[in-house]
């Protein structure tokens, strides 16, 4: 279900004076959901791109599906390859690990990787965690960006905590705790709020 834009918007404003600046500031909400491929695919591309800029992470995936002509590759397919290849593909040992780890898991029918959006927010998180490398922040990115999830709030992202020092012209980062906090009223829209704030630190300090 798509998120109902014109009642998330209401619901911040009304909850928020601070994010109501915000959300002024900002414009209209522009967010897309990744919804090509498959589950699995989105995984690994977070995977590969975990700790690394946009771009640098962007050109070692394109180099990752152009061992599969270019395509999305199977779980099957990935095993199949030599770790020396995707080390050549610009992955490190240990996302190779990860990536392999994932592969070995999506081709287990116990494990729901294609059915995960059935299910619950929290279930996915504690799923998705079950792969190596795979934390609660690149869980919750899946939850905002690949299944268009409405109320996510993630605490450990530096970007959210940023966000939220400058809107709130506070002297400190906040914890993850105090993120968790000052988001509560935003619920069941957080994943809205933290798009706000996100895009607040790309504009010029007020």
């Amino acid at each position: 279900m798509p998120i109902p834009m014109k009642k998330a918007v209401a619901h911040l404003r009304a909850v928020d004076p601070v994010l109501a600046t915000v959300i002024d500031r900002v414009g209209p909400f522009r967010q897309r959901r990744d919804a090509e491929g498959t589950h699995y695919g989105a995984v690994l591309r977070s995977i590969v791109y975990q700790q690394l800029s946009g771009q640098a992470a962007g050109t070692i995936h394109g180099r990752v599906l152009q061992l599969f002509r270019g395509g999305e590759p199977t779980p099957r397919a990935l095993l199949k390859l030599d770790d020396a290849v995707l080390r050549a593909a610009g992955l490190s040992g240990q996302k190779v690990k990860y990536v392999k780890d994932l592969s070995t898991r999506a081709l287990d029918r116990g494990f729901p990787l294609e059915r995960l959006h059935e299910y619950e927010d929290d279930a996915i998180i504690e799923t998705l965690t079950q792969v190596k490398g795979v934390g609660r922040w690149t869980a919750q990115m899946f939850l905002m960006f690949r299944l268009g999830r409405p109320d996510v709030l993630p605490d450990l992202d530096l970007g959210i905590q940023k966000g939220i020092q400058r809107a709130y012209a506070t002297r400190r980062l906040p914890t993850p705790e105090q993120v968790l906090k000052r988001g509560a009223p935003w619920a069941p829209y957080r994943s809205v709020a933290s798009w706000y704030l996100w895009r607040l630190l790309d504009l010029p300090a007020a």
